[in-house]
């Protein structure tokens, strides 16, 4: 295919940087900013909480279908170029979605949100990659690593404070300066390479993308409804996921056989790539995991609102900021898989100490092992986004990188699925394990009835005061079980973050390659 764009001269690195960070900020910080106000705007629209998470999966749907079709987009058009206009795609979606007056305009706003978007974080980091010589590519990952790790905790802070102080209308409309910043930098200061230029007449994979669009839209619809339809209790669940299933299985082997597909497989035969990636997906799940159910942990027992739960994650953004300075100074000093280690080891003693957290625990319980998990996961992601990526040619970074957060984002929801299934179980678990405890025979209990029925019986009859009394103490063996739910499921996550150490042994020596 030939190249129909000129060549130009290559632009300063950091200009470059400039210009691709403001693009994947914004991206990744839309993708938590709106969780804390669901709640807002279901009422706006006046439907239910179920209707109104479709806002939030509307968008992962359509920026999932994007990701692994970055490459072949930027052969059509160009990757400058398409990324410009994927920039503006999304910033015009946030400007739509800021002026939804129903739930269906925000949705279709939503999924030309992710259309837009979806694109952004591949092609930023591919970009990245390439601005900086090899032995400079820690550095640009750390600087990748800054935005992608903490602005997904900037989110709910920012979103909470803008929800409570002005509307959510806002949380939307903030994407518009970032935008606008983003197209004029990226216009004037990102170069694109000839292998990265628009190439004549590429064909379109048009049986490869539509069994890609078949699987992740009944895959999130199986992740999203699957813990309310009791999973595989469920009959259309369970054709959900089949259906998913076959779609992904005729996608891979449409990828095979097809000689222009949408995505190159072969980027499979780097052990590297397949051994950072998987360890990667992991950490993903660990970490959107935490980040969902530490805000309803906070907001459904401690009794935080919206802005306080987000701004108690805070600390990690400070630890995320530490380990990228670190890593940044000591990657040529010390070994990858030895960060790698320290990262996940950290990742499983916060998510361990997060099991030990009480409805009387002290701020510093909140503050120290959210620095801890901050700092494991700066360390662990932008370590690995830069030895996965090691061996991989120029050539084949757009097409690697959009594999890679395709299989990242696909570990983030399940992950988000996982977690909110653990919780529910295990809730009904200690509930129904507990609730043997509200029996006359335990005099403990017994003591407290009597208690709570004489205090009560100030105010109303025996019959009233006791059913009163018999119903608090229930209430707390509930609070009691969903505490010890929300414990037990981040210490699996934890010893889930430690069972990753033994993937590091599968790693070689470093062994660079010329990538010019």
């Amino acid at each position: 295919m030939g190249i129909i764009q000129e060549n130009k001269a290559p632009i300063n690195p950091w200009l470059t940087t400039i210009a691709v960070m403001s693009a994947a900020f914004m991206f990744v910080l839309d993708g938590t900013i709106a969780n804390v106000a669901l709640p807002q705007m279901a009422g706006s629209f006046s439907s239910s909480n179920d209707e109104a998470t479709w806002i939030l999966t509307s968008y992962l749907i359509a920026s999932g279908i994007v990701v692994p079709s970055v490459d072949w987009f930027s052969k059509l058009f160009g990757r400058k170029q398409f990324f410009i206009g994927c920039i503006l795609i999304f910033t015009v979606a946030s400007l739509f979605c800021g002026m939804s007056t129903s739930l269906d305009m925000m949705i279709l706003s939503r999924v030309l949100q992710g259309v837009g978007g979806g694109a952004l974080l591949p092609v930023s980091q591919a970009i990245l990659l390439e601005a900086f010589p090899l032995e400079k590519r820690a550095l640009a990952m750390s600087i990748f690593g800054f935005g992608v790790v903490v602005a997904p905790v900037i989110g709910p802070i920012l979103g909470g404070w803008l929800t409570d102080n002005w509307s959510w209308n806002w949380i939307f409309f903030i994407n518009i300066p970032f935008g606008i910043l983003a197209t004029i930098t990226s216009k004037l200061w990102i170069y694109d390479p000839p292998y990265a230029m628009k190439q004549k007449n590429p064909k379109i994979d048009f049986v490869g993308f539509t069994f890609l669009i078949i699987w992740l839209v009944t895959f999130q619809v199986f992740l999203d409804k699957g813990n309310n339809a009791d999973w595989f209790g469920s009959e259309w669940i369970c054709w959900t996921f089949g259906v998913s299933m076959f779609a992904m299985v005729l996608f891979i082997y449409s990828q095979i056989v097809q000689k222009d597909s949408i995505i190159d497989l072969s980027v499979f035969k780097d052990k590297s790539f397949v051994v950072g990636t998987l360890i990667l997906v992991i950490a993903n799940m660990v970490l959107y995991a935490s980040t969902t159910i530490m805000p309803l942990f906070l907001q459904n027992l401690i009794g935080y609102n919206a802005f306080w739960s987000g701004y108690s994650l805070m600390p990690r953004g400070f630890g995320s900021v530490l380990a990228i300075s670190l890593y940044s100074v000591t990657n040529k000093i010390f070994d990858f898989r030895l960060l790698t280690a320290i990262g996940l080891i950290g990742l499983g003693i916060s998510s361990l100490m997060f099991g030990f957290l009480n409805l009387e625990m002290s701020m510093m319980s909140i503050i120290i092992p959210n620095f801890i998990f901050g700092f494991s996961v700066g360390m662990t992601i932008t370590v690995l986004t830069t030895a996965s990526m090691e061996t991989i040619s120029n050539a084949k970074m757009t097409n690697a990188s959009g594999v890679q957060n395709l299989i990242k984002n696909l570990g983030a929801a399940i992950g988000t699925s996982l977690v909110a299934t653990m919780v529910s179980r295990y809730s009904q678990a200690f509930q129904h394990n507990l609730v043997e405890f509200l029996n006359p025979q335990n005099s403990v209990f017994s003591e407290k009835l009597v208690a709570l029925t004489s205090y009560f019986c100030q105010y109303d009859v025996y019959a009233v005061a006791y059913q009163k009394a018999h119903g608090m103490l229930y209430n707390q063996l509930v609070q009691q079980s969903t505490l010890c739910a929300y414990m037990e499921t981040f210490r699996v996550w934890g010893i889930i973050s430690l069972l990753c150490l033994p993937l590091l042994l599968l790693y070689g020596r470093s062994k660079k390659k010329n990538n010019a």
